[in-house]
């Protein structure tokens, strides 16, 4: 399913094609993908509002199994078979300086899965060995893609807003990523706020072990220790730094929202902080599936067929999704 035009998703802008298998370069794996989650951010490449060069098949949330292995030593490791998943990153050049200080994820160079080359939305893929990563025993495909953004971009988030085991945190939109997160955060003893317009996710978070759940502009009665917000509107970033306590970070997590609005200066006054959250590195990703192992981790799952992809982007677009939409390939 591959975006030949972008445009508003109502207009169907994926369209079924028949394209010759691809190959693995050096370097490379073929992966024979049997799941895919759809992420905000395929929407938004989907609507132009993050650009690509087009034909893309987009699709950066992609699990299944190695069926072909390219040259080259880059590829040890990797055996045909294997259970893995790739995810938004696809390359990043290793000599920068963000590279050599552990912060790949802002690299000038850094490709991307679904954006620069073509991604999960289709029967098979390559992708660069290095950013190939095993999945949990017992995880089926189903259950992990979700996992390789939502789960990793939101473990990500959680960190940069400094929230510590027992803290009180405020989750601003509660889809995809957020009902991961939540899990994580629970699991390190956590009050959780979810702050989110819909009643079904509202009712998802409490039945996830949400303290409170409201809108963006309820009072839950208490100040916050951190917050991140998910959903990529503007004018929650004022709304949490309304919740947040003196100290207290926030975390944005989005890679395309709309202005933040002007606010008074005492929003941010008690050295409160506000911070973007950029990609995620290769150490974020086998963080975040050994945690999936470990707590578990666990995706409430709606599931689409791959020639259903325009519906799948349409329900998150209008937020109809519970929990993570995904497409089941194989």
């Amino acid at each position: 399913m591959r975006l030949e035009r972008t445009g508003v998703v109502e207009s169907g802008p994926l369209a079924r094609v028949e394209v010759p298998e691809p190959e693995p370069g050096p370097g490379e794996v073929a992966i024979a993908v049997e799941a895919c989650g759809v992420c905000r951010t395929d929407l938004h490449l989907a609507e132009g509002e993050v650009s690509a060069p087009l034909p893309r098949v987009l699709g950066h949330q992609a699990a299944g199994r190695i069926s072909a292995l390219g040259g080259g030593e880059g590829v040890a490791g990797h055996a045909i078979g294997d259970a893995v998943g790739v995810g938004w990153m696809a390359f990043v050049d290793g000599s920068c300086r963000w590279c050599v200080s552990g912060r790949e994820n802002l690299c000038p160079a850094a490709r991307y899965t679904g954006r620069d080359r073509d991604g999960g939305f289709a029967e098979t893929m390559t992708a660069r060995a290095e950013w190939v990563f095993p999945l949990p025993a017992g995880v089926s495909a189903m259950e992990a893609a979700p996992l390789l953004c939502a789960g990793v971009i939101g473990y990500r988030a959680l960190r940069l807003s400094g929230i510590e085991s027992g803290g009180r945190l405020g989750l601003f939109g509660f889809g995809a990523s957020a009902h991961l997160a939540i899990q994580i955060a629970r699991h390190r003893g956590c009050e959780v706020f979810a702050f989110t317009r819909g009643e079904g996710g509202r009712r998802l978070a409490l039945e996830m072990g949400a303290r409170w759940a409201g809108g963006a502009d309820d009072d839950p009665g208490v100040a916050l220790d951190a917050a991140v917000t998910f959903a990529p509107a503007g004018e929650l970033v004022p709304a949490a730094l309304a919740r947040l306590a003196p100290g207290g970070t926030v975390a944005v997590n989005a890679i395309h929202m709309s202005a933040i609005p002007a606010m008074p200066y005492e929003r941010i006054y008690g050295e409160r902080v506000v911070r973007s959250v950029q990609n995620s590195t290769r150490r974020d990703a086998l963080e975040l599936l050994e945690l999936a192992r470990e707590i578990p981790i666990r995706a409430e799952i709606a599931a689409y067929p791959l020639e259903e992809a325009n519906a799948a982007l349409r329900d998150v677009a209008r937020g109809e999704v519970r929990g993570a939409a995904v497409l089941g390939i194989r």
